[in-house]
């Protein structure tokens, strides 16, 4: 079974920064696509960034230039580094794991909230 856990999430004012951490583990096959999403109160959830383990990025446009996924192969660790926040960047944010036999995994999610 594959597990994910997220952290890195809390509450920091507009313009700073936060840098949320996904581990996984568990039956993890290559290749595969990670990614994060949000969800804000009384929204739809969204994808934010995803990232293939080959290393090609995809930025949902609200947040292009602003944050960065990343990805420790060897640690199965995903990354998603957070700059310039704005209080619309306030939601619950998950970890997804897509596997190509089409197996999804989520995380239990990690609150980030921005401040005016």
């Amino acid at each position: 079974q594959v597990q994910l856990v997220e952290s890195g999430g809390g509450l920091v004012q507009a313009g700073g920064s936060l840098r949320l951490s996904c581990a996984a583990s568990g039956s993890i096959f290559s290749p595969n696509a990670m990614g994060w999403y949000r969800q804000a109160p009384g929204k739809q959830r969204e994808s934010v960034a995803d990232i293939t383990s080959g290393g090609s990025t995809n930025y949902a446009d609200s947040v292009k230039g602003r944050f960065t996924i990343s990805r420790d192969n060897a640690k199965n660790t995903l990354y998603l580094q957070m700059n310039s926040l704005k209080p619309e960047d306030t939601a619950v944010y998950y970890c997804r794991l897509f596997l190509y036999s089409g197996a999804i995994y989520w995380g239990q999610g990690t609150q980030v909230t921005v401040s005016s």
